[in-house]
């Protein structure tokens, strides 16, 4: 006998918890089906482990730089094990969190394997464990997985070879640590692990690192890291790993490095096999579940969101994805745009952009007219990070002044880079934002003074 629901989500990450939540407040009767914890890769492997242990990092930092703000401290330390501990803390206390949102919203949960056995007439029929489930809609947020470049010697993850997954519960801080892939994630690891002193090695192939952020600002924080001993090994291809030691080329040359630790970090892939995808025929696209703009699949009643569409791998994209799929489900209007989604690297410094660079706009011939200013302008930024440096830059449209992108590095740019995200997706342009108030002082006066230097 099936169980019969409004909706059925297969996956608990940000796109399927938030989507779960929004229907059942709606009054939709609504199953979740997690086959681990809810939260997903963002909670319990990403997003918010990592930025737990950031945050440690940038404590230990700052207590070491302490005496230039007239701070003294006799001896800083740091305890890894209770950094690893802490992390876990958060990790579960959100976890926890999300399950009450479920019960707060009449959300069944079911933690097991789902899988999609087909359609009738009555409706999609889902198996999760031992609960056989109908359902009028399906919604899947299967997510994403990291990738394993077919490199020779390569091996699978483990003890040595690591991914976002297994260097989270490392028991000890490794003395070097190779990162092959200069990406996000690549980075925000090297950030964490280089303030903990260990040596820190980047192989990536492309020219920059943070492919799709803007250049200019990349190069510059590669070089602040640069300055703080991290070894970047830019267009360089890897080759073949032996054991510890990386091999690649760069320059026509020949080189290798070794490492206590490897992490392979070269992106990530849809999951979108082994769940029985295949039985309703949902058609795929560059790896992942084809949705149009309201992530709807070509499938009536299916929809897609988050990574497990291939598109935009963040968290806060995957929630709105869910968003819009409760909201044209439940009777508004509502569609997915990306020209405004966020993103924010949270080395130290924060670097964070939304909207077009300077190189997508070149790329789709888009006249545009740009400003950029050091953080140094704001008062604030002076005060809190002697010694520091940073950039704002500021592009709007060439007829129009409507805002189309804005880049920041600097602290605490991940904390204020909203409010340039909102004056796009509002198509703001210079001559309304000149009216928008901003307190003062704070480091966010850098979007405005920029806006003022047009």
């Amino acid at each position: 006998m099936s169980t019969t629901f409004d909706l059925a989500i297969i996956g608990g990450g940000p796109a399927g918890y938030v989507a779960a939540e929004r229907a059942g407040k709606k009054g939709l009767k609504v199953v979740l089906i997690e086959k681990s914890e809810l939260g997903g890769v963002c909670l319990n492997e990403g997003c918010i482990p990592t930025k737990t242990l950031l945050y440690s990092a940038k404590l230990y930092d700052n207590a070491l730089g302490s005496s230039k703000y007239g701070v003294e401290t006799k001896e800083v330390t740091f305890d890894f094990s209770k950094m690893m501990a802490r992390k876990q803390k958060v990790v579960k206390k959100l976890v926890g969190g999300v399950g009450m949102k479920m019960k707060e919203h009449h959300v069944e949960v079911i933690k097991s394997e789902a899988y999609i056995k087909g359609r009738s007439a009555e409706g999609i029929e889902i198996t999760a464990g031992n609960t056989e489930v109908l359902a009028t809609n399906l919604l899947i947020c299967t997510g994403s997985e990291a990738m394993m470049p077919p490199i020779p010697g390569l091996g699978a993850p483990g003890e040595l070879i690591l991914t976002n997954r297994e260097i989270l519960e490392l028991k000890e801080r490794p003395d070097s640590l190779v990162i092959i892939g200069g990406g996000v994630i690549g980075l925000e690891f090297a950030s964490f692990f280089n303030s903990l002193g260990t040596k820190v090695t980047i192989i990536e192939m492309l020219d920059e690192i943070l492919t799709g952020m803007d250049r200019e600002m990349s190069e510059m924080l590669r070089q602040m890291y640069t300055k703080k001993g991290i070894t970047f090994n830019i267009s360089a291809k890897v080759t073949e790993v032996k054991g510890n030691e990386v091999f690649f080329e760069k320059n026509g040359k020949k080189e290798s490095i070794s490492g206590e630790k490897i992490l392979v970090s070269v992106g990530r892939k849809a999951n979108t096999t082994g769940f029985g995808l295949e039985n309703i025929g949902v058609e795929l696209f560059r790896g992942g579940i084809k949705v149009d703009e309201k992530m709807r699949t070509n499938v009536p009643n299916v929809f897609a969101a988050g990574d497990v569409t291939g598109f935009s791998l963040l968290a806060h994209t995957a929630s709105r994805e869910g968003e819009v799929v409760v909201n044209n489900l439940t009777g508004r209007a509502d569609r997915m745009r990306y020209n405004a989604i966020p993103g924010v690297v949270y080395t130290n410094p924060e670097f964070s952009g939304v909207g077009y660079t300077e190189e997508s706009a070149k790329a789709q011939n888009i006249e545009y007219r740009v400003t950029k200013l050091p953080l140094a302008f704001a008062g604030r930024f002076i005060a809190e990070n002697e010694g520091g440096s940073g950039l704002c830059k500021v592009l709007v449209g060439a007829k129009y002044g409507e805002v189309l992108g804005v880049h920041i590095l600097g602290n605490p740019s991940g904390e204020i880079i909203y409010g340039a995200a909102m004056a796009i997706e509002m198509e703001m342009t210079i001559k309304e934002m000149e009216e928008v108030v901003f307190p003062h002082p704070t480091v966010s006066e850098i979007f405005k003074e920029n806006i003022f230097a047009f």
